[in-house]
């Protein structure tokens, strides 16, 4: 009976832990594509970079709390500052800094889209902890 109950348990941990992964990719995905939805409904150049600026560091400061919490794995941690070192970039990218030459005005619209594109693609290859997405999806939704 215990040995049910323990297999039980395991099964409905493991399935509730993919979910919950899938869940948080799926919010930190909403809130980027918000972003590019939020830059191509603005026709000021200006305000699309501030708006990808400020969705690029929110995400950022999230990622910097996480790696700071004391239950974070090392594996997680350096994950984690893999994506923000591609966060980064992105930021040079868009202010032409640091050796990258400035987005142009005209495709900051195909820029937001190419930054959402590009983190769907990171999650593939990067692995982090369910608890740790969890976390980053919490701290992004509170930044935001």
């Amino acid at each position: 009976m215990n040995t049910r109950i323990a297999s039980w348990l395991v099964v409905v941990a493991g399935t509730l832990g993919m979910a919950g992964a899938a869940q948080g990719q799926s919010t930190v995905h909403e809130y980027l594509n918000d972003a590019a939805l939020r830059v191509q409904a603005t026709h000021d150049p200006v305000q699309k970079r501030e708006i990808l600026d400020e969705s690029l560091h929110a995400m950022d400061r999230a990622l910097d709390a996480v790696i700071d919490a004391p239950f974070s794995s090392s594996q997680d941690d350096v994950s984690l500052a893999g994506i923000q070192a591609t966060l980064q970039e992105k930021r040079d990218e868009l202010a032409g800094t640091n050796g990258f030459d400035r987005v142009p005005d005209d495709q900051l619209n195909a820029f937001s889209m190419y930054v959402v594109q590009d983190m769907e693609q990171a999650d593939r290859t990067v692995s982090v902890s369910v608890v740790t997405l969890l976390l980053i999806l919490i701290i992004v939704l509170l930044v935001a």
